[in-house]
């Protein structure tokens, strides 16, 4: 067992501008003072939130997986986000988990915000995705998904939960009360960074950027600022917290049906 120590990047990020936007928190990444396993950035962290059909899209061969690769091999760490990506199928709310070694993985958002019609827009993701780190069992989700706690449900195959995000400012008490929740019911601790600043839709958001541990108590906020806010996750001190108390084993067996 290890512990792992993570590092979230809360940034205000530029409308539809990929390049500022690496630029930016490239800036962030290379000011950091102290090395990290896990790099977080926001959901759409090169272009913002957006609808538009318009707006810069990431896929193979784009500048910001060549970033990615190069960010995560200077800083020996995986480096994950989500983009807007498009496919040959459409565009999806693409999270990307880049590793050092220039290998990655997604994970692609399953539920789409239909408050702003995310789904005229996105093509959802239909499959819940783990990933390894260092021994701990990772699994990623985007913004919207923090509200439906059947898909974030740890079946025994996570340790940790990890959330990107672009969340209103309008809304953050909810971001706060489900972040802790989502931390308390599965018993593992959850990284979840949003965003500060406003979009190009006039969208103001607060950041609230945090590192939870499993009893749902912040072992770092970030607050409003933008900046690198890291934390040190302890993985013996989770294993004896589960081992003592052991919810899962009274939790209800359930199915997931498909569309």
């Amino acid at each position: 067992m290890r512990d792992l120590t993570v590092t979230l990047l809360q940034a205000d990020l530029a409308w539809h501008d990929p390049a500022a936007n690496r630029a930016r928190l490239g800036a962030l990444i290379a000011g950091l003072q102290a090395p990290a396993d896990l790099l977080v950035l926001p959901e759409m962290f090169t272009t913002g939130f957006t609808m538009d059909d318009r707006a810069p899209a990431v896929g193979p061969g784009d500048a910001t997986l060549e970033w990615l690769a190069a960010q995560a091999a200077a800083s020996g760490a995986v480096v994950a986000g989500s983009v807007r990506w498009a496919g040959v199928d459409g565009f999806r709310n693409r999270l990307l988990w880049m590793r050092p070694d220039g290998s990655w993985a997604h994970y692609d958002k399953r539920h789409l915000f239909r408050m702003a019609d995310e789904q005229q827009h996105y093509l959802n993701g239909t499959r819940r995705v783990v990933l390894e780190l260092h021994g701990w069992r990772v699994c990623p989700l985007i913004c919207y998904d923090l509200r439906f706690p059947v898909w974030s449900r740890n079946r025994g195959d996570f340790d940790l939960l990890l959330y990107v995000a672009n969340w209103p400012a309008a809304r953050r008490a909810h971001w706060q009360a489900l972040l802790r929740a989502r931390a308390i019911e599965n018993q593992v601790p959850v990284v979840a960074v949003n965003r500060v600043g406003g979009d190009g839709n006039g969208i103001d958001y607060a950041g609230d950027s945090v590192v939870l541990d499993a009893h749902g108590e912040a072992l770092v906020e970030a607050g409003a600022a933008a900046g690198a806010f890291a934390a040190t996750l302890g993985r013996a001190a989770l294993e004896e917290y589960r081992r003592r108390f052991p919810v899962a084993l009274d939790g209800d067996r359930f199915d997931l049906a498909s569309d």
